[in-house]
């Protein structure tokens, strides 16, 4: 196993992550607002922006999320690439 597989297995090890990037598949373009709002209300965690910051710095590191900029907003959107290339690797 390589750093960057290593790095998708951890981030994936986290049940917040997963919700995480199951709302970004739901509605990919979420604002870090727009997500906590969507964990608090729709799956009732108790959880605050500074929280779910260090959790997409996981993510990120993964490569799994990745984030623009879009006039005053920070938009996060969802990177499947890296997931399918592991897939790929290991079924090929």
């Amino acid at each position: 196993m390589n750093k960057d597989t290593d790095a998708i297995f951890k981030a994936l090890s986290d049940s917040t992550r997963r919700l995480i990037l199951d709302e970004l598949t739901e509605r990919n373009e979420l604002t870090l607002y727009e997500l906590t709002t969507r964990l608090i209300m729709k799956h009732e965690l108790s959880i605050s922006r500074q929280a779910i910051a260090k959790h997409l710095a996981a993510l990120e590191d993964a490569g799994l999320v990745k984030s623009i900029r879009k006039g005053r907003y920070r938009v996060l959107l969802f990177n499947n690439e890296p997931l399918k290339d592991l897939l790929n690797n290991w079924v090929d």
